[in-house]
Parts: structure tokens; sequence; C-alpha cells
């Protein structure tokens, strides 16, 4: 059953047309099935290349397939690139599908390589600043700005997600070796998601997921190769690994965002993630074998990265044309 949205494109004009699903349900199932990530991949021994391999490799036979299906294009997927876009919608979106690939690739390398020396919760938050860097990536390229209150609401979110962190901060050379990785997989994601932005308003969903997932598993086939980091020979635990990380935080989590992305800006999808951190650490904390407790402070932050994420999704989800502009409504543009 199509739903009747209002939605703003990359350049902050607003504009109407049918959706197949609700974006705004799609993103929340996507962050909730992000949360469970973090914690699983700490009961893998294979190496992060080998994860972040299998867990693009095992959903390609899904988003092909519904690419497929899909043909040319998802409903009501039109181009809404105005000429007055800061760059001229490109001939073929495949540089930017393949530049989304690599940047994907580096993403998920250095998160589940930096869960081998720092904790879930700093790792996560270090991920999830993303946000932050996508807004900045947002602007420039996209002339795309939060609208004030969404900017409040990503504020909010990232205090909190730092509140979540500071209690399990660690100072050994190691954990400071994971942070760096993980705030280079914040810097990545953040590139890959406004990308997405740009990409997804004239390419449909499983076709823009097939390529960039297919492009991502290729760059790191190549680069385990060139590490002569095994792919194959695991035990059945990894596998059983390799096979949840594909099912939820990429075939739900990532693929749900990036059907997000193509009616909420890049900032808000972002920050929306920030729940990600809230719900691994609270798996982090419930799962016997992990049992990272949060400490007050941790808790203390998840209330505000939830209240962030709330004031970003309501400012986020579009007004319509016709009824003048409040300061908002000029903010975003």
């Amino acid at each position: 059953m199509e739903r009747a949205i209002w939605t703003h494109t990359v350049t902050g004009a607003t504009s109407y047309f049918h959706a197949p699903m609700s974006p705004l349900l799609v993103l929340i199932v996507a962050v909730l099935a992000t949360t469970y990530a973090g914690p699983i991949v700490r009961f893998a021994a294979a190496p992060a290349l080998a994860i972040a391999f299998w867990r693009l490799v095992l959903v390609l036979p899904v988003t092909g397939g519904l690419a497929v299906l899909e043909g040319s294009r998802e409903p009501g997927a039109g181009s809404r690139i105005s000429p007055v876009t800061p760059l001229p919608a490109p001939g073929s979106p495949l540089p930017l599908m393949t530049l989304s690939g690599l940047l994907l690739a580096l993403h998920f390398w250095s998160w589940i390589a930096s869960l081998r020396f720092t904790a879930v919760a700093s790792s996560v938050v270090l991920v999830s600043l993303k946000s932050v860097f996508a807004w900045g990536f947002a602007a420039v390229w996209l002339r795309e700005h939060p609208t004030r209150t969404e900017a409040w609401g990503i504020v909010l979110a990232v205090i909190g997600a730092s509140l979540i962190g500071l209690g399990d901060a660690r100072l050994s050379l190691g954990a400071f070796g994971g942070d760096v990785l993980a705030l280079l997989g914040a810097v990545t994601g953040a590139g890959y998601y406004v990308i997405g932005r740009r990409v997804r308003q004239t390419v449909g969903i499983w076709r823009y997921a097939t390529g960039v997932y297919a492009v991502a598993a290729a760059a790191l086939a190549l680069l385990a190769l060139a590490r002569r980091t095994p792919l194959v020979g695991f035990a059945g635990r990894d596998w059983a690994v390799f096979a949840a990380m594909a099912a939820g935080p990429m075939l739900v989590g990532h693929t749900g965002m990036n059907y997000a992305l193509r009616h909420f800006r890049a900032t808000t999808v972002n920050v929306a993630a920030l729940g990600e951190p809230v719900g691994a650490t609270v798996l982090a904390w419930l799962i016997p074998a992990i049992h990272e407790a949060p400490r007050a402070m941790a808790l203390a932050g998840g209330v505000l990265v939830l209240l962030g994420i709330t004031l970003s999704l309501t400012a986020g989800n579009g007004k319509r044309p016709g009824r003048g502009r409040g300061r908002e409504g000029s903010d975003a543009r």
C-alpha cells in the first residue's frame, strides 16, 4: 500500500509523491536492526576483513534478485535534483556508487577492527560521530543544511553518545589505536551516506544496494588478498556471526537506511543511527559473555540520544509546501 508523503530534496525544495513504505518506519526498524552488530561481532574469531566481506556477500543474492524485480527504478524514484544543485546530476551513477562502495568497505573494516582493541561502547559511539561529519559533507557538497531543530537534535544526540562512551574510556595504547580505527569508520561512513543521499534521488533502493555492496565486497576481497587474510576455513560460530550480521545489520539495517536516504537528509538518517550505541550498550550489558555494565553516565547519555533522535526525526519529516516558510523552512535551504 503506497503512502503519500512530503519529502525534502537535496536542494532543500519540497516535493510530493507516493512512497511504497513509510520511510520513518523503515528508518526506525533499520536502526533497531543495527544495534546487535557491535555485541555479536565479539563472538567471532575470524579476522575483521572476513567478517566485513561475508556480511556483504551473503546479502547480494537477496538484493540482486530484488534489483531484477525492481527494474530501472523504485516507485516514485524520479530525479528531483534541480539545475541549481552544486554538482550536476551525473550521466551515470556508477562513479559515485563505486566511491560509495569503497567508502563502505573501509568503514566496515575499520569499525570491526576497532572492536578488537576497544570496548563496544567506545567503538560504536566514535563510529556514530559520522552524523557530525555527514553534517559537514552534506553542507559543503549538497548545500543541504539541517533545520535549527534538527541541529539541536544532532548536538543532543552526540553529547549523549559521548556520555555513553566516557565511562568506558581506556588510556592504553591498544585502546587508543582502536579509537582511531573507529574514528576512521565515522569519516568513511559519513561519506558513504552523503553519497547515498545524492544517488538515491535517481536510483532504486535494490539496484543501489546491490551495486554498492558488490563494490565493497570486491574491495574487501582484494584487501584480504593483499594482506593474505583468509576468507574461508572458519568455525561454525564464525559463520553464524556472518549470517547474523548479514541478515540484520546489513540487509535490514543498512539497506533500510539507504531507503530512508531518499526521503530524509543524510544528517537526519545519521543522527537516527545514534540509537545504535544505546541498543548496543544495553545488549553488551545483558549478554553474559560480554557483560559490559553501563554506568549512570551512560544511562543519562542514552536519554539524551533518544531525545536528540526524536527532535531530528520530527524536524526532518518534511513540511508541506504552500503554507509559507517558517524559520526552519528557510534554514533548511
